[in-house]
């Protein structure tokens, strides 16, 4: 998997001390079957980090996404997120996760309007600039049902915008996007950044967002195969293999 990484990936955000993390994931396991997703992971993400999840197909990356967000429950190990157990405590946990998948959740018969409107939360970015950051000014008050599959997928974007949560979990996001959502993107990981959310973006788009992130999380067969900053990412072909 041949990719060049620009040399202008964020910096490292500052150390942080325990209570700083965002995000804890120790000895975390979850199965499908007989099959395990994911295999004794841990992880910590920094209040305010951007971090990429990359890994070949199967590897893990949308598992890791659902049971932070408590969609899936793990089978073993102890995830938190801002001290908040994602088992005992998921609905205080949902309070301050937004999760972006392949489902966008809009209503057909409401305009894009209608349906940000029904997505926003105190602290989240106002509708007129949401409208504008990914490019349906004009559109706003058409129904969904008028919108192209990618239209629709920027206006899930918009929704995790008016949500303002604390913890943005983009699983894939470019899959879906047309042309013009590819180019606006990057100005949505920017806002994102502004606002100091923690944010965890699963992609196969390597080499497209990696100078948007901190550090890089690579995983293989549910395991950690690479972590580190992100614009260190090793080239080896290797690393991106389903098996080694």
């Amino acid at each position: 998997m041949p990719f060049r990484i620009s040399a202008r990936c964020v910096s490292p955000p500052p150390e942080a001390d325990v209570d700083d993390f965002a995000i804890e994931v120790h000895d975390l396991s979850r199965r499908y079957g007989r099959r395990w997703a994911l295999q004794r992971l841990h992880l910590e993400v920094a209040r305010g980090e951007i971090l990429m999840v990359a890994g070949p197909n199967g590897a893990g990356k949308s598992t890791l996404l659902r049971v932070l967000s408590t969609i899936s429950r793990p089978d073993t190990g102890t995830v938190r997120i801002f001290g908040l157990d994602v088992v005992n405590q998921r609905l205080e946990v949902r309070q301050r996760v937004s999760l972006l998948d392949h489902r966008h959740f809009c209503y057909g018969e409401l305009s894009a309007w209608e349906n940000l409107e029904l997505s926003g939360r105190p602290g989240g970015m106002a509708i007129e600039e949401v409208v504008e950051l990914i490019g349906l000014k004009g559109r706003e008050q058409d129904p969904l049902g008028s919108f192209s599959a990618g239209m629709k997928k920027r206006l899930a974007l918009g929704r995790v915008l008016c949500q303002g949560a604390e913890v943005v979990l983009l699983d894939e996001p470019y899959a879906g996007l047309d042309p013009e959502g590819f180019g606006r993107l990057e100005g949505i990981f920017a806002s994102l950044a502004e606002r100091g959310a923690t944010v965890l973006i699963s992609t196969h788009q390597v080499a497209r967002v990696a100078p948007h992130c901190h550090r890089a999380l690579v995983l293989r067969e549910g395991k950690t195969a690479w972590l580190g900053p992100a614009n260190e990412l090793p080239h080896d072909g290797a690393l991106w293999s389903r098996q080694q």
